[in-house]
């Protein structure tokens, strides 16, 4: 196992060789979406196709800047309390590249916490033949937006942004990291009714953690007591995990851990930008499982 210390180092010493690449070279392109260069590499990429899942296997799925470093967190506070296991520090997506990063999960003792911001028809084909459970974590796409643009222009293995308004053209566009946010949306709404889904949201886990990680634990099959819920929730609050982000991400948890607010896009949307999203929801969203969920009309309007 690998030492949270070892860890950050890891992190420090990506985040410092980030900073003398320039900026044309900090993304690249894998079968039509955006990658930053630094986490991810095609190699890794064509590895994943021989990746062997595990039935056991506690996987979470979410679009960048939606909740994935919190909700991680939180999978690895149930796994240590329910199994006394620590999870691998090291590889917290399974598509950024690491030295030796196949061997060592292959090595790891199940239950296994895997992480991906990949969209739904490009995960390895291994997640469905095993059918893995999968946490799928979405927040609203207004406070998405503001949040990704704050992670390009706060982390220096991304190019960064004149203004919000050169940012949200690319956003709407899809032509940020990892993708189109309507895309994930739309593919993984498709799939909501299969068993093996289970859908929280960042709003979610705001208004009612605990009821959140009740939610997460049954739906893995873990049967945690309410003592360790109420653990689990006290250490794992968005505040508490960005008090504690030096610890477990060195400086680049202060990157991740930004605000965590619902609303803040009110500070940085036009009433045209506004409209132009409330239009894509309607187009793409309304009157979805996935739409619902989000709770659109109470997060994301004036």
């Amino acid at each position: 196992m690998e030492s949270n210390s070892q860890f950050i180092q890891e992190v420090e010493k990506v985040v410092e060789a980030a900073k003398k690449i320039p900026k044309e070279d900090l993304i690249f392109t894998y079968n039509g979406v955006l990658y930053p260069s630094v986490t991810c590499d095609i190699d890794t990429f064509k590895a994943l196709e021989n990746f062997e899942a595990r039935e056991d296997d506690l996987m979470l799925v979410a679009y960048p800047k939606c909740g994935s470093n919190w909700t991680l967190l939180i999978l690895h506070s149930i796994v240590r309390a329910f199994y006394k296991k620590e999870p691998l520090a090291a590889i917290p997506l399974i598509e950024f590249k690491a030295p030796d990063k196949f061997e060592k999960l292959k090595a790891d003792s199940s239950p296994r916490v895997l992480g991906t911001h990949l969209c739904y028809d490009d995960l390895p084909q291994t997640f469905f033949d095993k059918k893995v459970k999968m946490l799928v974590v979405f927040r609203n796409p207004k406070d998405t937006a503001v949040s990704l643009f704050h992670f390009y222009n706060n982390n220096p293995m991304l190019p960064t942004y004149d203004s919000w308004d050169e940012f949200f053209p690319d956003f709407m566009a899809g032509n940020v990291v990892w993708g189109s946010y309507f895309d994930h949306a739309v593919a993984w709404n498709k799939h909501l009714e299969d068993d093996s889904i289970l859908l929280i949201t960042f709003e979610n886990m705001k208004e009612d953690l605990e009821g959140s990680i009740r939610r997460i634990s049954e739906f893995f099959g873990i049967s945690m007591t309410e003592e360790q819920v109420k653990e689990t929730a006290e250490k794992g609050t968005f505040k508490s995990m960005k008090e504690n982000s030096g610890k477990t991400h060195g400086a680049f948890g202060q990157i991740i851990f930004r605000k965590g607010d619902v609303g803040d896009w009110k500070n940085y949307f036009s009433e045209a930008q506004s409209q132009e999203v409330d239009a894509k929801f309607e187009e793409c969203l309304a009157g979805t499982k996935l739409g619902e969920m989000l709770k659109y009309n109470v997060h994301c309007k004036w």
